[in-house]
């Protein structure tokens, strides 16, 4: 049931990291790993399965949000998670613009152009 504001002692701006913020541009991480870097956690840190799965709900759509600056990467293994990481032209500065264009070279090159 919905809530009047005045109910709450405060709010806050629901502001999240972008992926540039949020990632290691050289580095790939599963839903849970990205679940805990929204929450400001280390990657590896230990939670509950309760803990978790609420996390995930909350990861899950912000992948989907953030699709256009992610890049994917198949499991490593055939029952593993995927891999998300930021997209190279999503990455602030020379170095990102540079593997953005060095990306949509070799693009170019597998689709026989």
């Amino acid at each position: 049931m919905p809530e009047p504001k005045s109910t709450f002692d405060a709010t806050y701006p629901c502001d999240f990291y972008e992926p540039a913020e949020l990632f290691e541009p050289d580095q790939m991480y599963t839903i849970p790993e990205i679940a805990r870097l929204l929450q400001e956690l280390e990657p590896d840190a230990e939670i509950d399965p309760d803990t978790e799965a609420v996390l995930i709900d909350w990861a899950i759509p912000w992948v989907m949000t953030h699709a256009e600056d992610l890049v994917i990467a198949e499991p490593l293994e055939d029952d593993g998670p995927g891999y998300y990481g930021v997209a190279p032209h999503a990455v602030e500065g020379e170095a990102g613009e540079g593997a953005a264009e060095e990306g949509s070279e070799d693009a170019d090159s597998h689709d026989g152009a």
